[in-house]
């Protein structure tokens, strides 16, 4: 039996990428020696533009489509685990992709979902605009979970309140008398950043840029941005880690340089996780609420997802435990 020719298959052939693909294809804009090559190896591969969602509601499979970064991250599990009991109390099934924050990864998985005529996505958005502006233009509903894409601002989104967390941490720590608070970011975490910075300034205490480090969303990554922090700065005492992947980099980094939580370094992480208490002595966290996050997004999605644009926010949590302590 003959395959039936897919977006990727067509990306392939015109040598380009699928969100091009689905941008031509989806009346957008593209340069005319790029339209020409997308739409020559369409009619190649006879290819059929309804697979792009131009006929979605005659093709409608029903369910939620679910892009989230990793599915064994704790955090992005739980959003999940929101979306899919929202969709089983509607009683609609749920198609999940993992993305793994790649924008490339990203736009295939919302191609595969065109194609297979889901109409509904909620998403952990990798960051990039391009792969949402023709998929919404093709007649997705899309609704953000626990990230924003700047430029998309007709999706609405629901999200944890994280300046609101990194600044109740902040002013915990500096309530502590830490002056030297350190800061381990990565991808997606501009809010928290932000957070961070504003916080120290307006209680009066200088940023200094040297203690804010990066990471990017590998443990590797995650553990030298966190130990180089520890070795280049020794005179910090105190870190806020702006995600579990990055608060485990910081606990295990502490431990192979010899200090001590808390008398040498108080430790703060955004993100609660199961590991969080296990920890010699428990980690003190940010915990957002990401069931519910998961849960209020697929009601959005499955309401239509208005209103456009909205951005709900939920609280999040300060758990105190063991590993701050006051500046010696």
């Amino acid at each position: 039996m003959r395959t039936r020719t897919t977006i990727k298959d067509v990306a392939e052939a015109a040598g380009v990428g699928v969100a091009t693909v689905s941008r031509v294809l989806s009346g957008g804009s593209a340069s005319p020696q790029t339209r020409e090559r997308v739409l020559a190896a369409a009619a190649q591969l006879d290819y059929r533009p309804s697979a792009l969602g131009r006929n979605l509601r005659r093709r409608s499979t029903g369910g939620i489509g679910l892009l989230i970064p990793d599915v064994t991250d704790s955090f992005y599990g739980r959003v999940a685990d929101g979306v899919l009991a929202c969709a089983r109390a509607a009683g609609e099934p749920v198609i999940v992709g993992a993305t793994g924050d790649d924008p490339e990864d990203e736009s295939e998985l919302i191609g595969m979902l065109l194609e297979q005529g889901v109409e509904r996505v909620v998403a952990v958005p990798s960051g990039e605009a391009e792969p949402w502006r023709p998929a919404t233009r093709a007649g997705l509903t899309v609704v953000f979970a626990g990230r924003r894409v700047a430029g998309v601002d007709d999706v609405p989104a629901v999200l944890a309140d994280e300046r609101s967390g990194v600044r109740t941490a902040v002013e915990y720590l500096i309530g502590l008398g830490h002056r030297r608070v350190a800061y381990l970011g990565g991808h997606g975490h501009g809010q928290r950043t932000a957070a961070f910075r504003d916080t120290l300034t307006a209680l009066g205490v200088t940023v200094d840029e040297e203690l804010i480090a990066f990471g990017r969303a590998t443990r590797d990554s995650a553990y030298a941005a966190a130990s180089g922090l520890f070795q280049h700065r020794p005179d910090l005492t105190a870190l806020v880690a702006a995600g579990n992947l990055l608060g485990e980099a910081a606990v295990l980094a502490a431990r192979e340089l010899d200090l001590r939580v808390p008398k040498d370094i108080s430790l703060i992480m955004f993100d609660d996780v199961p590991w969080a208490e296990l920890c010699a002595p428990p980690l003190t966290v940010i915990a957002p609420p990401a069931r519910d996050i998961g849960y209020r997004a697929a009601e959005l999605v499955l309401r239509g997802a208005s209103p456009r644009g909205r951005a709900v926010r939920l609280p999040t949590e300060l758990i105190v435990r063991g590993s701050c302590g006051p500046r010696r």
